[in-house]
């Protein structure tokens, strides 16, 4: 039986563009798990209701449900241990946290207000109204004024890639030889800004986009088969 995936869409059913689906999608990809995705939009609260949660990523394996993408990683771990590892070692399982925390904090807090405005016109028309109240008080600024300041924020964003930079000039993945969930945690952050904006964030000469071009051409081509401007 498959699992069931609740994922993020916009106004087209097949734009994908949640960061945290991401992740998930790829560890679900990582570990060979057949997975069937549900649509899900942000007015969609009751969808999510029995599964006590009010965003997602939420999965449900056999009638067990699961929230959030680093609680689903970890049940994936522990549950499919016969599969391919997300982490590689207990200590890496530690390390893949911090990952997950740089990227939420830094890396989300970075591009948002890059793509703020782009996720606006992508949405279902009931969605609107809910995003824009809740984002621009998050952001302290009219979503329209975040994109006349894009320069500006590309500029900060650049400054917070380089060690990002720095390491994928060094090694094909976050992991080394072969990617693991730290490099699907900061892939999502990428494949939300490709889903929905078409301002490159890095350029094709950049380490960070070699990398991004080998994971969009992971599992069959999977992420670069979804609609997407870069």
């Amino acid at each position: 039986m498959s699992i069931k995936m609740y994922d993020l869409a916009g106004s087209e059913l097949n734009r994908r563009f949640s960061p945290y689906c991401w992740r998930t999608k790829l560890a679900l990809k990582h570990k060979g798990l057949d997975f069937d995705t549900i649509p899900w939009r942000f007015t969609d609260k009751s969808a999510i209701a029995p599964y006590n949660s009010q965003r997602v990523p939420v999965i449900v394996d056999d009638g067990r449900s699961v929230a959030d993408s680093w609680a689903i990683a970890n049940y994936l771990e522990n549950t499919y241990r016969d599969r391919p590892s997300l982490f590689g070692s207990k200590q890496e399982r530690a390390l893949a946290r911090f990952y997950n925390q740089w990227t939420d904090v830094t890396l989300h807090g970075a591009i948002g207000p890059i793509v703020m405005s782009d996720i606006l016109q992508h949405l279902d028309p009931r969605d609107r109204d809910y995003f824009r109240t809740s984002r621009e008080a998050r952001l302290g600024a009219p979503l329209e004024t975040l994109a006349t300041r894009r320069e500006s924020y590309l500029s900060t964003l650049q400054q917070v890639l380089e060690p990002l930079r720095q390491t994928l000039a060094a090694q094909p993945y976050l992991a080394g030889d072969t990617p693991l969930y730290p490099d699907f945690i900061v892939f999502g952050a990428f494949q939300w800004a490709r889903s929905i904006s078409n301002v490159r964030l890095v350029q094709p000469s950049d380490p960070i986009d070699s990398w991004r071009q080998r994971l969009l051409d992971a599992f069959g081509g999977f992420a670069r088969r979804t609609p997407g401007y870069w």
